[in-house]
């Protein structure tokens, strides 16, 4: 399957909701510990993965969201703490068409919000998460309740306000923009949280990927316990996530060079698939709404693999 060599050390891969042969990646040079950043949006072809066109930016990029009401709109989470909003419609010179400057450290999570499509969370290395409207150049709402940085904040995706949150403090979170504070706190590991989701078809399941090397399903209903643990990798697991076409199936990407698949009800093993077909560590990956089966990833190798379940990435 195809394969796109990046300038820059991958971080995250993003399918577009809209256009399905149509992709984001978000890069950082020099493993993202200092130097510039590329947002590459990527297009596949019957001749393979071509570059649609790319963004260029100061600091290294960590993370890209599509909007969910514009095709032409992407999200970027930078080191420099800003959030740049990108039009592919335009040309690159009047690009991009906002920079939101407000976190104190890097952003390392964007999320765009699916059921209201108007609005967007960053998470950030300042412990912070910040709410976003497209129109406005300041934030709806600060959330201020994690003890260190903040990986990740995603929406539910059937709630337009309810939303979770995964942290170095070892906590996951689960936020309603209504109320002050957050609804739920989980101590979910024991170690830093570097990732969440929602599962797509029961909105009370949220998956968290840890340092510890675990990945564990929670009933935020019944968060006492967690409904059951996958273990595997062998390294810290940088992201988690559920399948937008199957209730039961969850993605991972971790230090340990290798993506699984996972069925998280299955009776005996869990484990599916693991795909070892990055060289470095592989740290962004997706599912692709519109095409059933077809996943992304990348990673620090420089590389985007797009590959359909059940193939072997690397094959042609």
């Amino acid at each position: 399957m195809p394969v796109f060599r990046t300038a820059f050390n991958g971080y995250a891969v993003k399918f577009s909701p809209f256009v399905e042969t149509r992709l984001a990646v978000a890069t950082a040079q020099n493993f993202g510990i200092i130097g510039n950043g590329r947002q590459h949006v990527l297009e596949l072809t019957p001749n393979g993965i071509v570059e649609y066109c790319a963004f260029d930016t100061a600091d290294g990029l960590y993370d890209c969201t599509w909007s969910e009401s514009n095709e032409n709109l992407v999200v970027s989470a930078s080191g420099d703490g800003s959030v740049k909003i990108w039009d592919l419609a335009r040309p690159p010179a009047a690009n991009p068409i906002g920079s939101l400057e407000e976190h104190a450290r890097e952003v390392y999570s964007i999320d765009w919000n699916a059921v209201r499509k108007d609005s967007f969370l960053s998470g950030s290395w300042d412990d912070t998460i910040r709410l976003w409207t497209i129109d406005r150049p300041q934030s709806m709402r600060v959330f201020r309740e994690h003890t260190y940085c903040v990986y990740a904040a995603v929406w539910n995706p059937r709630h337009a306000d309810v939303f979770a949150s995964a942290s170095g403090d070892c906590t996951a979170r689960v936020w309603d923009v209504r109320e002050p504070n957050s609804t739920i706190i989980i101590p979910a590991h024991d170690h830093e949280i570097l990732s969440c989701d929602w599962n797509k078809y029961n909105d009370c399941m949220l998956v968290t990927g840890s340092v510890d090397k675990l990945i564990k399903v929670w009933d935020v209903r019944t968060y006492r316990t967690p409904v059951t643990v996958l273990q595997g990798h062998t390294y810290a697991i940088r992201r988690v996530k559920f399948s937008p076409h199957q209730e039961s199936l969850i993605a991972s990407c971790s230090y340990d060079m290798t993506m699984c698949m996972w069925d998280y009800k299955a009776p005996e093993d869990a484990l599916l698939e693991r795909y070892d077909h990055h060289t470095e560590f592989a740290v962004g990956m997706d599912m692709s709404v519109l095409v059933e089966g077809l996943l992304a990833s990348t990673g620090w190798d420089e590389t985007v693999y797009v590959w359909q379940f059940g193939m072997d990435p690397r094959a042609l």
